[in-house]
């Protein structure tokens, strides 16, 4: 016979070893099964830091989220006694109307959420790593920062294997087969049997969840780290994270000299090329660091001055760039976690409580209407 479990997670990246955690603590059996080691780098959750930030552009209706968030990441650090999430504030920068500026503003106004607008001069004088158009502002979200990846999945995985779950790496899974009862999951080395299943795999989600198949996209992310030429403006106290509205050429993420190699910067979703996810990540070429290089001269000259290395990660993205957390639509004991379009790991400390809230309590009270394969595709599947 199998080995049996309330939970078993499959993928262990950022929104696994979260869930995993989760549920081992609430005293479920779990079984974390995971294809690589962990915070490997073939996932989306390596490269030293990742932003987090409280007014969202990108749909309002976040925020409730990401203040939970707030409250998980700080529930995470007191338990390890480590530090995850630092504050350095996050400046949105570009045109009054452009859409990260005027939606991190009306997310900003509606939630009641402490911001500050500065002008190209007032930026110059607080913020001299930035340079501005005469047209363009800063809005200032004091309580953003950045998270440690890696510290983060290390530290969700330390806790669930002391909250008694059971970890597996370098095994993939080959198949899932759900029945009313419960989910046998089928490995290279094993069978085991399950209550409910949750699948968070990433840039892999098609291989075991096929409604998936034509939607979830792989694509190739590129960042970029920069010596300072102004070492003293580069410093977290004085150069906020960032993001930059570039209109037509996207938007820009960046980080100050928070580790020895300096300045951290990319573009969103970079040149939005698929990928295999089968494959290894491809190697950075001259396109790559021409884009980033070019950024780095005309946006941030003072502290974006030598590139030291670039590298190759990958996003999982979904039409919408929305999240999709839900139950399988055709096997509610199966639970789906995928596609967090490049800007889901500031949430994976919520995420990781919605799903555990879903396998094990069959809802959440946590808002979860945004992210439902109906509201994505129209439809149950």
């Amino acid at each position: 016979m199998p080995a049996e479990f309330d939970l078993a997670v499959i993928g262990l990246g950022a929104m696994g070893s979260a869930a995993a955690s989760f549920a081992a603590a609430r005293g479920a059996r779990v079984l974390g099964i995971e294809a690589h080691f962990p915070a490997h780098a073939l996932s989306s959750s390596h490269g030293d830091s990742r932003l987090i930030r409280l007014g969202y552009f990108e749909d309002q209706s976040y925020v409730p989220l990401l203040r939970r968030a707030y409250e998980n990441w700080r529930s995470l650090e007191a338990r390890l006694r480590a530090d995850i999430l630092t504050v350095t504030g996050v400046l949105q920068i570009g045109r009054p109307d452009s859409k990260i500026v005027s939606g991190t503003k009306a997310s900003c106004d509606l939630h009641g959420l402490t911001h500050e607008i500065l002008d190209k001069a007032e930026m110059a004088r607080r913020y001299p790593a930035f340079a501005l158009e005469d047209d363009e502002i800063g809005l200032l979200d004091p309580q953003g920062g950045y998270i440690r990846p890696e510290a983060a999945i290390m530290g969700y995985l330390k806790l669930a294997a002391e909250d008694g779950a059971e970890l597996h790496f370098g095994e993939r899974v080959t198949a899932i087969e759900p029945d009313e009862d419960g989910v046998d999951i089928l490995t290279t080395t094993g069978r085991y049997r399950a209550r409910k299943v949750i699948v968070a795999t990433g840039a892999w989600i098609a291989e075991l969840v096929p409604e998936l198949a034509a939607h979830a996209v792989p694509i190739r992310q590129v960042v970029a780290w920069y010596q300072p030429e102004d070492g003293f403006a580069a410093q977290p106290g004085r150069m906020p994270c960032f993001l930059r509205d570039e209109g037509e050429n996207g938007s820009y993420f960046g980080f100050p000299a928070i580790g020895i190699d300096g300045v951290k910067i990319g573009r969103h979703a970079h040149f939005r090329e698929p990928i295999d996810p089968t494959a290894a990540n491809p190697p950075v070429n001259e396109a790559d660091t021409a884009l980033l290089d070019g950024f780095a001269r005309k946006r941030l000259p003072k502290v974006a001055s030598t590139r030291m290395r670039a590298t190759t990660c990958r996003y999982t993205m979904l039409p919408s760039e929305d999240f999709l957390i839900d139950y399988s639509p055709t096997h509610r004991n199966v639970v789906v976690s995928s596609a967090c379009s490049g800007h889901g790991f500031k949430f994976t400390s919520v995420i990781g409580e919605i799903l555990s809230d879903l396998a094990l309590d069959g809802g959440s009270a946590l808002p979860t209407s945004l992210f439902t394969f109906e509201r994505h595709f129209g439809s149950k599947g």
